[in-house]
Parts: C-alpha cells; structure tokens; sequence
C-alpha cells in the first residue's frame, strides 16, 4: 500500500481542525471567561455574553490557530511516525500483522513511540502557533476590550513587546505536550480495542473484508473522543495555570508562583476550573478532527 504524502496530512488536518474550531468556539469562550476570575459559573459567563452571536466571539484565531495548528502538527507527526518505521523495516500505512479490518492507515508504533512522537510533535507546533493562541485568548476574555485582532496585537507589542506573544508558553507546553504525548498512544491502543467493543450491528465491512466508511469513522471517532477526555484530565491544571498568566501577566509571572497562587489563595480544584468545557470541546473536537483526518488520508491513499 502506498504511502501518503505530507500535502495530504496538511489538508486533512486544516480540513478537521477547522470544522471543529468553528462547531465548538461556545466551548472554547465559555471556559476562558469560567477561568479568568474566581467564582465565575457556567450560567454567568452564558449570561455575560449577552447573545449567541458573542459565543462566537475569537472564532477567528480559534480557527487560524486549530486549523493550522492542526495541519502542521498531524503532518509532523506523520514525518517522524513513518521515519520510525521504516527505521524498523515495518510497512508504515498499514495495519499490524496485514489485517485489511484495521480503521486506520496510519503508522504503527510501539506505546512508547507513540508517546514521544506526540508530545514532540505538539511541542513544536505549539511555539509556532503561540502568538495567535495569546491573541485568542485575550480577544475572547473580558478583561480586555479588544475590538479588533489587530488592536489587540498593536497593544500586546507596544505594552509587552514580543515576549508578550509568547506569555504562557511554559505551562501550555506542559499542558500540551503530555496531552499529545498520552492522547497518540491511548488512541492508538483504542483504535485497536474498539472493534471488540462495539455491537456487531455496528460493524460493517466492504467486500474485501475491510471496514467500511461508516464503520472506520465510528472507531475511529469514538476512540478519539475517550483517548481526549483521558488525556484532558490529567492535563487539566495546566490549561488554567496557562490562562491565567495570558490573562493577567502582572499578577501571574512564573508558573510556580500561579500554581501556588492559586491553590493557597483559592482551592486546589480551582486548576480543574473550566474542566467541563474543555473536556467537551477537547473530546468532540478529537471526535471531529481525527474522524475527518483519518478519512481524508485513505481517501487520498
């Protein structure tokens, strides 16, 4: 089976990630402004937004960033996943052991390699995408009143300079490295699991034998919204310790001293803040991203 090319991992990518960037702005801008201050609730940041038009609000740089975002990081991890495997003589586009019932063509790799490739690959696309995450963040907040992105990049720069379009990029690194690192290998491990989940009504299968669309998008989606609502979890302290020092750079400077900040000062769930709109914006956005993303690149095998 024939490899695919990097363009193609690009346009899946960009395809999924924006799809899910629009379908889920709400999310995205309700758990921001849960975060930005202390007892703010679900129901008030609703409220405060005024009007559905507002949940919407910062779509633009949500849309750039995951669209983009997205495009490069799945296909830098498809360069360094198939460099693996062909460091180990193994087909890279196919399933283990040849089983043409597999839902993916994506690389196979060992646990731990699926780890490291993630959490790199994450790494590195996440310094590139910093800037227009700070401005996203800072659009969509209502601690500053930002009317366009382009007076929001003019006051960043003259008040902050460029340090300031990289502010939180320690703790969102160690937020999203860890996420991407433990999302590849527990999807990996799920896509193999979920077949023997699923009823058997569920599994239909073309007449070579392998899955068939429907079939293929359903493990694939569902193992991509599990393995994101895990990985969310365990990352979530660092999303608000993030947050907070985008948000207010005065009094959040190092992420130490916001950790301690706080859970002394507040309460230690107070890190989980906005936890239930990220795990649902995080697993449906996976469900969406990867479902299409995986498609796209058998489509175009």
């Amino acid at each position: 089976m024939k490899e695919t090319r990097t363009t193609t991992h690009l346009i899946g990518g960009f395809a999924g990630g924006l799809a899910s960037a629009v379908a889920l702005q709400p999310l995205d801008l309700l758990k921001t402004r849960v975060q930005q201050t202390k007892g703010t609730t679900i129901w008030q940041a609703v409220v405060q937004a005024g009007s559905v038009k507002e949940l919407w609000r910062g779509t633009l740089p949500s849309a750039i960033r995951t669209s983009v975002g997205s495009a490069l990081y799945l296909s830098s991890l498809n360069v360094m996943r198939t460099a693996l495997a062909r460091r180990k003589h193994e087909p890279s586009n196919t399933s283990a052991g040849g089983d043409i019932s597999n839902s993916s063509n994506l690389p196979k790799l060992s646990m731990h390699e699926n780890l490291a490739t993630g959490a790199l690959a994450r790494g590195l696309v996440g310094y590139i995408t910093m800037p227009i995450t700070v401005l996203k963040v800072r659009y969509e907040s209502t601690l500053y009143n930002y009317k366009s992105l382009a007076e929001a990049a003019r006051s960043i720069a003259s008040q902050e300079g460029v340090r300031g379009f990289f502010r939180g990029f320690g703790p969102t690194c160690l937020r999203d490295a860890p996420y991407s690192g433990l999302y590849v290998l527990l999807y990996e491990q799920m896509k193999q699991a979920m077949p023997s989940l699923l009823p058997k009504s569920f599994i239909g299968r073309d007449v070579d034998g392998s899955f068939t669309t429907s079939t293929s998008t359903i493990v694939n989606s569902s193992s991509a919204m599990l393995s994101a609502s895990l990985a969310t979890t365990i990352t979530a302290p660092f999303d608000t310790i993030k947050t907070r020092m985008q948000l207010e750079p005065a009094r959040f400077k190092t992420f130490f001293s916001t950790l301690v900040a706080i859970t002394s000062h507040e309460h230690p769930l107070k890190l989980f803040s906005g936890l239930s709109m990220r795990l649902s914006r995080k697993a449906m956005s996976a469900g969406i991203a990867w479902g299409i993303y995986e498609e796209l690149v058998k489509y175009f095998m």
